[in-house]
């Protein structure tokens, strides 16, 4: 059975889409890093060691956009590319889970 398909991801310019991109791997790594929601030392400690070059990245994307004459971020437009790319879920990782039993 395939999966269900995806909306189709709203126009972005390539800068935009660099930064989609740079600040998933972000998140990601954040999440793992997450002692709320990890379980092993060496998981995050090997997350947290990517993590400086993937922030380094992100800043690069937001860099070249500032130098491009991008100085305004469409946050509604980024905000549905998030939600395409699955990034509510991935940033519940990020956040302290609710107590057990709540």
């Amino acid at each position: 059975m395939l999966p269900p398909e995806l909306p189709p991801l709203p126009a972005l310019t390539r800068a935009e889409a660099d930064l989609i991109d740079r600040y998933l791997e972000v998140v990601d790594l954040v999440g793992r890093i997450n002692p709320a929601r990890s379980g092993h030392t060496y998981g995050g400690l090997r997350a947290a060691q990517a993590l400086v070059g993937r922030a380094t990245a992100l800043r690069d994307a937001l860099t070249l956009m500032h130098q491009r004459g991008e100085s305004e971020v469409h946050a509604t437009t980024l905000a549905e590319a998030l939600r395409v790319l699955d990034g509510e879920r991935r940033s519940r990782r990020v956040t302290v889970p609710p107590p057990p039993g709540s």
